[in-house]
């Protein structure tokens, strides 16, 4: 029976699917205490035969799909974790590439006790080769972009709110329960909760990393913190106080904008309070991104960089906002 199961929810990943495969095969865990469990929602690409290719050349790793027929991330998750047999499970994602000493240092860390989740750093890449790319990829991990979420780019070792994928005691999920089905993003971070109100400790070591492909566009990442900060307040919903700074921040930004917006359609005062408001933002989102400039020697890249930084923030505020009216009407 393997030690570890990994799971991976997956649709339509045939351009990254091999890299994951290939980079589990090449771990330094024992690939004989391994198994793959990938939970597909019936993609209409060439992944499965990829899946089954990649199984062919490469008996040694044990690698089942199951079927995802809700076509979601919790549900993908859950179904996965069903079907796994081993004493610790390691939620992975179909376009992320771990380290080669990934499942080892997860699996070192639970059985330190370090954490009930333990997870690690994601070394963030462009998903292709154009410039907008690249700059979205350094937005994802700059501090005007993401705040404090250390798991973006700290070398410090310590206990945070929340850690990308997340490597799990199996019997975690019996005392907390499993992913939940009604929130489509923001899963991981809603169990991460559930952990630590249970008296639960989740565990960020820098040394565990992965390679994270970044949106390739503004209007791809627009989508994706869109939905991040819709599902955020239906997460909220049940534990406000849950709220960190840094997601409170875009939806009042947002908020400040549409009433300043409003009233200056009135008054002169208000016109004058929007100018400064904006220029102030951008001049701070402009200098905190001078140093890309200067490091690529190209005023484009800083001027890229800041406008995903600013996609960032106003489609996770606005998406929000948007979720926070939506209940409230229904209400």
């Amino acid at each position: 029976m393997p030690l570890v199961s990994i799971i991976i929810p997956c649709y339509n990943e045939e351009k990254t699917i091999r890299l994951l495969l290939q980079s589990l095969l090449d771990q330094t865990f024992p690939v004989e205490d391994m198994e793959v469990i990938i939970s597909d929602g019936n993609s209409k690409d060439h992944t499965r035969e990829a899946i089954a290719q990649f199984q062919g050349d490469h008996p040694q790793l044990i690698i089942d799909v199951v079927e995802n027929p809700k076509r979601n991330i919790p549900s993908a998750l859950n179904a996965a974790i069903r079907k796994a047999s081993g004493e610790f499970i390691i939620r992975l994602d179909a376009h992320s590439v771990p380290a080669a000493n990934y499942v080892e240092l997860c699996v070192k860390d639970l059985q330190s006790k370090k954490g009930d989740n333990v997870g690690g750093v994601w070394d963030i890449r462009p998903s292709d080769d154009s410039l907008m790319a690249k700059c979205i990829s350094t937005a994802a991990s700059h501090r005007l972009g993401v705040g404090d979420a250390q798991y973006r780019y700290t070398s410090e070792a310590a206990e945070v709110d929340t850690v990308p994928f997340g490597a799990f005691y199996r019997d975690l999920f019996e005392r907390v329960g499993v992913f939940n089905e009604s929130l489509l993003t923001n899963e991981d971070y809603e169990l991460n909760v559930r952990i630590r109100n249970s008296g639960g400790r989740i565990w960020l070591n820098p040394a565990i990393r992965a390679v994270y492909f970044s949106r390739p566009n503004l209007p791809a990442l627009a989508t994706q913190y869109w939905r991040y900060g819709l599902w955020k307040w239906r997460m909220l919903r049940s534990n406000l106080r849950t709220l960190r700074w840094r997601q409170a921040l875009p939806p009042v930004f947002v908020l400040s904008l549409i009433f300043l917006l409003i009233f200056a359609l009135f008054s002169p005062v208000f016109r004058l309070l929007l100018g400064i408001e904006i220029l102030a933002y951008l001049s701070a989102i402009l200098i905190g991104t001078l140093a890309e400039s200067s490091r690529h020697h190209d005023l484009r890249y800083g001027l890229g960089v800041s406008a995903a930084i600013i996609t960032m923030h106003l489609a996770w505020g606005a998406g929000f906002l948007w979720s926070m009216v939506k209940s409230m009407v229904g209400r």
